[in-house]
């Protein structure tokens, strides 16, 4: 059994759609970020960057209870430990890991920066533009390559649960995805698997 702690983001929904998609075994702990619920003394135990997503495997390396964070970390541990969507042959495995790190170094970074300066409550003009322009920058990259490509690496994986959660901010980040046709495409597949929809109302729909 796998706890998993998580709120309604797309980080956080990394992890639920992963769970599901291998179908390991996982209990729901919801962390209220709202409510500053990530800086209580035993979610930081778990996570000390006070991040959701984090898990527990209780039945870990050793067969002891094993905590992660990070949900870049998450996504190889649960692919290893359930052997699938992440390829042990090099070539199809790099081409992997290097569209997951796209993710976690841009993709997730700048679309949440975009998020932020969105905020009523923050109004700076600056900040808004210079990453309403990273977004649609990389829409543009993504779209470019699944032009020629089904996912985003050889096959379904990591990479592709990664980067959903935060295509489906789109209306968040004021993307049309009209203006994207290979995403939409890629968009729409992603987003009919059971896995995805159930992994994406976890801890509840938002």
């Amino acid at each position: 059994m796998i706890d998993l702690y998580t709120w309604a983001t797309p980080n956080g929904r990394k992890a639920s759609i992963m769970l599901e998609e291998v179908g390991l075994p996982y209990t729901v702990h919801p962390v209220h970020i709202g409510k500053d619920e990530q800086f209580a003394p035993a979610f930081l135990a778990i996570s000390p960057n006070n991040k959701i997503p984090a898990i527990v495997d209780q039945d870990g390396p050793g067969g002891k209870p094993f905590p992660l964070f990070e949900s870049g970390a998450i996504l190889f541990y649960l692919a290893e430990k359930a052997g699938r969507l992440f390829p042990t042959e090099p070539g199809p495995r790099y081409r992997t890991m290097q569209w997951l790190m796209f993710q976690m170094g841009g993709v997730g970074p700048m679309f949440g920066q975009n998020h932020h300066f969105r905020q009523e409550s923050v109004q700076d003009p600056y900040g808004l533009e210079r990453y309403a322009k990273e977004t649609a920058r990389l829409y543009g990259v993504m779209d470019k390559h699944l032009a020629g490509s089904t996912y985003f690496a050889d096959d379904y994986s990591i990479a592709d649960i990664a980067i959903y959660p935060w295509v489906a901010r789109h209306p968040r980040h004021k993307t049309d995805l009209a203006d994207f046709p290979h995403v939409k495409r890629w968009y729409a597949l992603v987003g009919a698997r059971p896995a995805v929809r159930k992994g994406m109302a976890v801890p509840f729909e938002n």
